[in-house]
């Protein structure tokens, strides 16, 4: 990575709060979006923008840069905020998100041109396989880059996942590195009662992958995490992380009827002294 995009410690504590203030304030401009795992997620993506991707935002589409496929691609409003945080575009452009002709629509596009999205996404369990053929392509053409894929637990439910697992530790992607959102919500509610995923750490092991777990929401936790999947023998890796949906809000925390809701006015201005209360 450019040592320019190295953060550590309370400096990502720091960043991801500001990434998850600019979330709410996006979303509720927008009047629409997915704001309970956007939240959820802020200090995964804090830590691969600005701890363990090898990228450069002022060159997009450098050739060694390791590529990120959202999968849950309705989270996009923690993707497009990271990136700008991160310096892909300016952070004011955030206030254009799911407006017409914005470049950061509901979910993510190359076709709108904006720097940093690697697939258009958000049919789930579409983009462990998309990664999967990255991984391949890195292997044949001898590219030292890495693929990491982001998918929700909910999205586990579809069996496209489990062919793209089972191809991936055949061909011994060990430049493959799936990180799950493990917050237990989705949609219709949390995912025991829609449709049991444990034992799922036992589940990827038995696909042949090597498994890492940690708490989703430690900076600290996530850095090892990252680090452990960087020295993988001939396996794919999974990071199963616990993450809580609406985290740093605590009045919405692992409700998942916040996952597709957003703030009015007075709900905006209360969520952020929440979160500002609460670092």
């Amino acid at each position: 990575m450019n040592s320019e995009n190295y953060y550590a410690g309370m400096d990502l504590i720091r960043k991801a709060t500001e990434i998850r203030k600019d979330i709410i304030l996006s979303l509720a401009e927008a009047g629409s979006g997915h704001l309970g795992g956007s939240l959820g997620m802020a200090d995964v993506f804090t830590v691969l923008y600005f701890n363990v991707l090898n990228h450069r935002p002022d060159e997009p589409d450098w050739q060694e840069r390791d590529r990120l496929i959202l999968s849950i691609g309705h989270i996009a409003p923690v993707l497009y905020t990271t990136l700008a945080h991160a310096g892909y575009f300016p952070t004011a452009e955030l206030m254009t998100l799911r407006k017409l002709g914005s470049r950061l629509q509901g979910h993510p596009s190359r076709e709108t041109g904006l720097p940093g999205i690697e697939v258009s996404s958000g049919s789930l369990g579409q983009g462990l396989s998309v990664s999967v053929g990255l991984a391949l392509a890195g292997k044949m053409d001898q590219q030292n880059w890495k693929v990491y894929c982001i998918l929700g637990d909910g999205e586990l439910q579809e069996g496209s996942v489990w062919e793209a697992a089972m191809s991936a530790s055949h061909h011994k992607l060990n430049n493959l590195v799936a990180i799950v959102d493990r917050n237990f919500c989705q949609i219709d509610g949390n995912t025991p009662h829609v449709m049991e995923l444990e034992p799922l750490a036992g589940k990827w092991e038995a696909f042949g992958w090597l498994v890492i777990e940690c708490n989703g929401n430690d900076v600290d936790e996530l850095i090892d995490a990252f680090q452990q999947a960087r020295f993988s023998d001939d396996r794919p890796v999974v990071i199963l992380a616990r993450t809580i949906m609406g985290k740093g809000v605590k009045s919405i925390e692992n409700d998942f009827r916040w996952h597709g809701k957003v703030p009015d006015d007075a709900q905006k201005d209360s969520f952020i002294a929440e979160l500002l209360l609460n670092q």
